[in-house]
């Protein structure tokens, strides 16, 4: 019996179990470059910058939009503007390099395949942001992705997009404002106390998670796990023990530190209110 041979249809190894750690900072700005983008772009398309942690996490840090026209077939970017850009970037942050690119809209959209081919020539398996603005889901989704090319026996054939996880880490004050960000009607910014009070509300509720988890553990309703026990245990030990008096005195220090600065502010703006006045009053003489 003669053999036959067979085309085999094969995805091309890829680091699938890629992650990555985006800054706040991203996504401010990306936001920010959609509200200003041109009155004929539906989305906007850029740069990001990072670098690859020793654990393999690609930490994205910064960003930048790249002028382009697209229409159902083919994307055009203005690759001079896009190295300009990165050259401005590496001057201030060298350790800065391209570790993908983004584009605004809720997932992968038809010319995606072709700018991930471009960024596959700027850098080794870049990582595609998708940012959703128009809050098609009630919110502003963040997704990202990488390519993994599907071939024919020798044959490429085509990209198929998978799904990578994302950690979004920020600070609180970060977090009040991408809160904010997020939803889709704001009456108004919150103030620092409101801010503050929001902060304070989503620490209660993170500990009384935690309390029902311990009590949960302790009563054998769920198995004890070491690690996350070491986790809190090493939490409590970072809560500094402070008496009221002292966490009183240790309130109002930080009250008069600001109240300080308050008072410097105002004394700035006073006289340089005054200096501008002495020199409008000389130029008239």
């Amino acid at each position: 019996m003669g053999s036959s041979d067979q085309t085999v249809l094969q995805f091309a190894p890829s680091s699938t179990t890629l992650s990555a750690r985006v800054h706040p900072l991203v996504i401010f700005n990306i936001c920010d470059c959609y509200v200003r983008r041109p009155d004929q772009a539906e989305r906007i398309i850029g740069t990001l910058l990072g670098s690859v942690l020793p654990d393999g996490t690609v930490d994205i840090r910064n960003s930048y939009a790249v002028p382009h026209s697209e229409s159902q077939d083919q994307v055009a970017l203005d690759i001079d503007y896009h190295h300009n850009m990165l050259s401005s970037h590496q001057k201030v942050n060298p350790k800065e390099v391209i570790v993908g690119w983004f584009s605004t809209g809720f997932g992968v959209s038809g010319g995606s395949a072709l700018i991930q081919e471009f960024y596959s020539r700027e850098t080794s398996n870049p990582i595609h942001l998708t940012v959703d603005t128009g809050f098609q889901n009630g919110e502003a989704s963040i997704k990202g992705f990488v390519s993994v090319h599907l071939s024919l026996g020798d044959q490429p054939l085509a990209a198929q997009f998978q799904e990578i996880p994302l950690d979004l880490r920020m600070v609180e004050a970060e977090r009040v404002g991408f809160d904010m960000l997020k939803t889709t009607t704001v009456d108004k910014l919150p103030n620092d106390l409101e801010g503050m009070e929001a902060s304070m509300g989503r620490l209660l509720a993170l500990i009384d998670d935690v309390h029902k988890y311990v009590d949960d553990v302790v009563e054998g309703r769920l198995p004890q796990d070491n690690k996350t026990g070491r986790f809190i245990a090493d939490t409590v030990a970072t809560i500094p023990e402070l008496s009221p008096q002292a966490f009183d005195k240790l309130v109002n220090d930080g009250l008069q530190d600001q109240l300080l600065l308050l008072y410097l502010a105002s004394l700035t703006r006073t006289q340089l209110s005054f200096a501008e006045k002495l020199n409008t009053a000389a130029q008239i003489l």
